[in-house]
């Protein structure tokens, strides 16, 4: 029974569904967007290895309201924190856990900011306050 069960979680915390999100891999181009189409960018920094980062992304993202409001209100970016091309970024907004979400305007400042993983709700509500 413990097998099973600790099997079930660990295929629990690192299965993350595709979605529809269009993702960004760069913040230039997201900041030129941005720009054309007077939204605000957020970055969801991330790892290969991080389990609430792929429940975040099984749970929040994939939903379908959830990707209609990111739509509307944000161009997005995924940063994998490990990749030495993010490391400037990193350095940037002092990202030292996983996952953390920013909204920034398209200047690169600060508008709110999570750290860990944030459900749904949660993640509406920053999306609907920007």
């Amino acid at each position: 029974m413990f097998l099973v069960v600790s099997l079930w979680y660990a295929w629990y915390s690192f299965y993350a569904p595709s979605n529809d999100i269009t993702w960004k891999d760069n913040l230039e181009s997201a900041q030129k967007l941005a720009y054309t189409s007077e939204k605000k960018i957020m970055v969801f920094f991330t790892g290969k290895w991080c389990s609430p980062c792929r429940i975040m992304k099984r749970e929040v993202f994939a939903d379908h309201e959830v990707k209609k409001a990111m739509d509307a209100k944000v161009v997005s970016i995924e940063i994998d924190i490990d990749d030495p091309n993010a490391e400037a970024l990193v350095k940037q907004y002092n990202i030292g856990a996983t996952p953390t979400t920013i909204f920034i305007n398209p200047e690169g400042k600060v508008i709110d900011y999570a750290v860990g993983k944030v459900g749904k709700i949660k993640f509406l509500e920053m999306l609907f306050n920007l």
